[in-house]
């Protein structure tokens, strides 16, 4: 209770979020993500899975998972943007792949999610590989929660 009422002071007072990305020595930092997050203030932002649809609905990329990917990172990116976010605001990831390789997917994941998360400090990362998703032909889902100024 008492870490609440300082949090909830400093968000009526507008301050700005602090972030500290963390990769202690004592464990691997394979990079491309963070092992832990810390956030003191700020507004979160949690998006919903999004997944390689274009605005009509329509999947983009069927049966390719580097488009899928592509189209579903821009689809994180307008809901960021929408919520006042960027991909630096962002603080966790977690990708679902469907019928996760490591052998031939894991390339692609940490290719597509360093073309999106650009910033010295990547988000903590978890991916899930899964035997589904919502929609037949889906491949990859993404979520995010994200920290933002109030």
């Amino acid at each position: 209770m008492r870490i609440a009422i300082p949090l909830f002071a400093c968000l009526l007072a507008g301050c700005a979020p602090t972030k500290e990305f963390l990769n202690p020595p004592t464990m691997f930092a394979a990079g491309g993500y963070s092992n832990a997050v810390t956030v003191t203030g700020g507004k979160m932002v949690f998006v919903a899975g999004q997944v390689a649809f274009d605005a009509k609905g329509n999947i983009v990329g069927r049966g390719d998972l580097r488009a899928q990917f592509r189209q579903t990172y821009e689809n994180v990116r307008a809901a960021l943007a929408a919520a006042g976010a960027t991909p630096d605001d962002v603080v966790k990831v977690t990708t679902y792949v469907v019928n996760w390789d490591p052998a031939t997917h894991r390339a692609v994941n940490r290719e597509e999610r360093a073309r999106f998360f650009t910033g010295p400090n990547p988000p903590a990362s978890t991916t899930v590989g899964v035997q589904g998703l919502a929609i037949d032909g889906l491949l990859v889902e993404i979520e995010v929660i994200a920290v933002v100024k109030p």
